[in-house]
């Protein structure tokens, strides 16, 4: 991904993050990579096997239609392209049962099934402090994030659909996290069924940390990580975001 602030262009993880929030009151615009950069990437990566490449979701960007057009010019190679319709921690636990699967030696639709049944299965539900980053970049109406602001409410929503849907807001902080906390707990009654599950954050590690240790106080988890969120994506969003993403595989035998 590309990210453009002050007027200079940088490939996702050249800009860090203090640099980042310093100029993005300067304006900014972030855009997917061009279809010859993820075909050169196909190739390095294919081993003669083929290759899966897994999108953020389509509704939110153009990177699903770009690999459309990196896996047509690559006739000598096989390439899928897979929409996980979800982005962020959610994205990464796809990439992990799709990377799970490869490493089986199992064949490539294989790999493409068992990513389609993740993305099928994985929710992310997440908050922020405010909306002030997501209506500067025309996310929400400016409107909306006054409002919010000025009432005191910390936003909550889910990534459902292949995007960002709003769920009620909370009454501070803590509240908010509970309320993220809650949604995973609700979920948490799938019987002979194995987690996995990210704490995302933009800024936030502590707290992220504090809210996957929540989870695995109650189930203990297949797979379990802490991810941080990347400079294009704190662009987006501002600092402070915390969220989980997770989704339940179930048993084999069920």
């Amino acid at each position: 991904m590309w990210v453009t602030v002050g007027g200079e262009q940088y490939q996702d993880g050249d800009i860090g993050m203090e640099q980042l929030l310093a100029h993005v009151g300067e304006g900014f615009s972030t855009s997917g990579p061009a279809p010859g950069e993820l075909a050169q990437a196909a190739e390095a990566a294919d081993e003669g096997d083929g290759v899966v490449i897994l999108t953020i979701s389509r509704r939110m960007s153009a990177v699903y239609d770009a690999a459309r057009v990196a896996a047509s010019s690559l006739e000598a190679n096989k390439v899928a392209v897979v929409d996980t319709g979800t982005a962020a921690g959610a994205q990464g636990l796809v990439v992990l049962a799709a990377s799970r699967t490869a490493r089986t030696g199992a064949a490539l639709d294989d790999v493409v099934a068992a990513a389609t049944a993740a993305a099928g299965r994985a929710k992310l539900v997440a908050t922020l402090p405010s909306l002030a980053h997501l209506a500067r970049g025309g996310r929400v109406p400016g409107a909306a994030a006054w409002g919010a602001q000025w009432l005191g409410l910390n936003p909550v929503f889910e990534y459902r659909g292949g995007k960002v849907r709003p769920l009620r807001p909370a009454r501070g902080r803590r509240a908010a996290l509970q309320r993220v906390f809650g949604a995973w707990e609700r979920d948490s009654t799938v019987a002979r069924a194995a987690l996995h599950v990210a704490a995302l954050h933009a800024l936030e590690p502590a707290t992220a940390e504090d809210l996957l240790a929540r989870v695995t106080a109650r189930v203990r988890p297949t797979s379990a990580f802490v991810g941080s969120f990347s400079p294009v994506m704190v662009a987006h969003t501002g600092p402070g975001l915390v969220g989980l993403a997770w989704w339940w595989e179930p048993d084999a035998g069920a």
